[in-house]
């Protein structure tokens, strides 16, 4: 009987060792448990994909290149984009997916994050692989660091060829929007103009949501790579392709990090259709 319990008692203690050793979980947004398939079963349903990421998680970028992989299997028309280019890299872009100059010759040229090569260089290179376009969708810096000093109006400034990097002016913004004023709130006692800074933000989710539509592949998908901070509580990038497509099908995943992965903390509810749960010791590239 002693030996029955003891095997009993080592199986229990070390199936919870195991249960603490996965290395993450997925949820909906009401909290209920799924398997990563679901995100592609569920993405059918839809015309653009927002995979929110912890940009410095090397987990999630695992998960996207994954996502790619199989949306990439039931997709004839699948468009790659991100945040991780700006628009004026486009060339460059179109250039090294066509063969037209090397790695070494891109890479030289375009404005890549630190990361790059451990993080987006995957997702890039398989695209390219698979003759799935790329589309950079990101403001330029120069042009969202304009705005964080001056305010939107500095944009009106500019030359017509330096807007066709921008979304359409006048760009709405509604500074009431949760995620906008938690940032106002954040600044507060700061040397930086609270108004300016929302307005650099939302810039940049503007012109991502613009830059989607305007690629938006007939009957097919975009899947869109963002800080999670873009499309959360289905605000920023999701907020703008609403607005300007009020019609438009979107998906939102987002990626968030606890001490105990057990289960989907309440404040992470709803911050996305689906939630990948991640250690906060899983791996980093910086």
């Amino acid at each position: 009987m002693r030996r029955i319990l003891y095997i009993f008692l080592s199986f229990f203690l070390w199936s919870e060792a195991m249960a603490q050793l996965v290395p993450y979980r997925i949820f909906t947004k009401e909290g209920e448990e799924v398997a990563f398939e679901a995100i592609s079963t569920a993405a059918s349903n839809h015309e653009v994909i927002l995979f929110g990421e912890l940009h410095n998680n090397s987990m999630v970028h695992w998960f996207q290149l994954q996502l790619l992989k199989n949306l990439i299997d039931v997709n004839v028309n699948l468009i790659l984009g991100g945040e991780f280019f700006e628009t004026d890299d486009q060339l460059n872009i179109d250039e090294w997916f066509s063969g037209k100059i090397t790695d070494k010759s891109f890479e030289a040229e375009a404005k890549l994050w630190k990361n790059y090569k451990q993080d987006y260089r995957p997702l890039m290179m398989f695209a390219m692989g698979r003759d799935v376009p790329f589309v950079a969708t990101n403001i330029p810096r120069k042009y969202a660091s304009a705005v964080s000093r001056e305010g939107m109006d500095i944009l009106d400034t500019f030359s017509e060829e330096a807007k066709r990097y921008i979304a359409p002016l006048p760009i709405v913004v509604d500074k009431e929007l949760p995620g906008y004023a938690a940032m106002a709130n954040m600044m507060h006692g700061s040397s930086m103009e609270p108004d300016h800074m929302i307005e650099a933000q939302a810039i940049k989710d503007a012109t991502m949501a613009h830059s989607i539509l305007k690629n938006l592949p007939s009957e097919g998908l975009f899947l869109h790579i963002n800080g999670a901070y873009h499309s959360n509580d289905y605000e920023g990038i999701a907020w703008y392709l609403r607005h300007y497509d009020p019609e438009i099908k979107v998906m939102t995943i987002t990626a968030v990090e606890q001490e105990d992965i057990q289960s989907l903390d309440e404040a992470s509810f709803h911050k996305a259709d689906f939630i990948i749960l991640l250690p906060v010791d899983s791996p980093k590239s910086y």
